[in-house]
């Protein structure tokens, strides 16, 4: 069978549904911003400082991983760093052909120099905007809320998120570390983000078990589930999430990284797709994974022997998952469907 080059994946239309701002930084820019903030870095040239922050095939387990993001972090507590780094993702996203991004993020995490919840969220849409007027792309905000803080500080950004409603904001997340820190902790978060119609994705199944799927379904009623690597533990809630067609944010090259996974052919992508679930493949962060969409697709297909049909049915996935009214999708889907000569059944 005749494989896809890496080129061919990069020409087709694709949407990306799980990448974090923080985890996806330019290195050039990181090392620019952090000159003229005068911060240290553990290294002070390109070469290494990406060399340092890729995770590169080395298993680390999901908190060594969330480590990373502290760098990052220490850069992006301005208006004009946050503004640049949206612009920049969405600039690297519109070169591989990704017509739909969906970036997430926790404002919460950038008001260490006194930036408020609201200036952060306007700074980083605005930096999406100026994108989309530069580009051909479509973009909107994913609000994190963290496992591991006080869910009264989810609920803050649960609250936010309805205040950008149709201003940005597209959806709510929860993240952070999986392991002893429970979803159902943040169900009034969640609560408040669906009794204003809004949806929601959830970091689970990654570096726990099904249950944590299972709460994040059933206490958050999460509309589809981040990473979801265990779920395969489970058949019976298996069968449910594909019944409902909530979708999976598959990220091969993290969860190897992060410990997930052991190995590249343990992951159940392949059995996922044959049961018939709603997978889609995602960087979730294209700085510490040195990655992209198109690369994740080419992994996926060198590892599980995937069909240029079955890729393609993958991408018509992100498309169909997309967090948008279902008026504005199915246009979305149509388009992509033709330029993908393929059905968007």
């Amino acid at each position: 069978m005749e494989q896809m080059t890496l080129e061919e994946i990069q020409q087709l239309p694709k949407a990306e549904l799980h990448v974090h701002l923080d985890g996806s930084i330019r290195a050039e820019t990181l090392l620019d911003l952090a000159k003229k903030q005068n911060i240290d870095l553990p290294f002070s040239d390109i070469p290494s400082l990406r060399k340092y922050l890729n995770v590169g095939k080395v298993v680390a387990d999901l908190e060594a991983y969330i480590k990373r993001f502290d760098i990052v972090l220490s850069v992006l507590q301005t208006e004009n760093a946050l503004f640049r780094t949206a612009f920049e993702l969405a600039e690297e996203a519109s070169k591989e052909n990704i017509r739909l991004l969906e970036i997430r993020f926790s404002p919460i995490l950038h008001t260490k120099k006194g930036l408020n919840l609201e200036t952060i969220m306007d700074a980083t849409i605005e930096g999406l905007r100026a994108a989309e007027n530069q580009y051909n792309i479509r973009t909107g905000v994913i609000v994190c809320g963290i496992r591991h803080m006080d869910p009264e500080t989810s609920l803050q950004l649960a609250e936010l998120t309805v205040a950008y409603k149709n201003r940005g904001a597209i959806g709510f997340d929860l993240a952070g570390a999986e392991y002893n820190y429970p979803a159902k902790h943040h169900v009034e978060a969640f609560y408040t983000i669906r009794n204003n119609n809004i949806n929601c994705t959830v970091h689970a199944g990654e570096a726990f078990g099904p249950k944590s799927v299972h709460q994040a379904i059933h206490y958050l009623g999460a509309h589809r589930i981040g990473h979801g690597t265990h779920l395969i533990e489970d058949m019976d809630l298996m069968d449910y999430v594909n019944d409902h067609r909530i979708a999976l944010e598959i990220c091969l090259s993290s969860n190897l990284q992060t410990g997930s996974i052991q190995s590249l052919h343990n992951h159940p992508l392949r059995r996922f797709l044959d049961y018939g679930l709603r997978v889609t493949l995602n960087t979730d962060n294209r700085l510490f994974s040195d990655t992209t969409v198109s690369k994740e697709i080419l992994l996926a297909q060198k590892t599980f022997n995937l069909t240029e049909r079955e890729i393609k049915k993958i991408v018509m996935f992100g498309f169909k998952s997309a967090f948008m009214h279902y008026r504005e999708r199915k246009k979305l889907l149509l388009w992509a469907a033709d330029e993908l000569h393929t059905s968007c059944l």
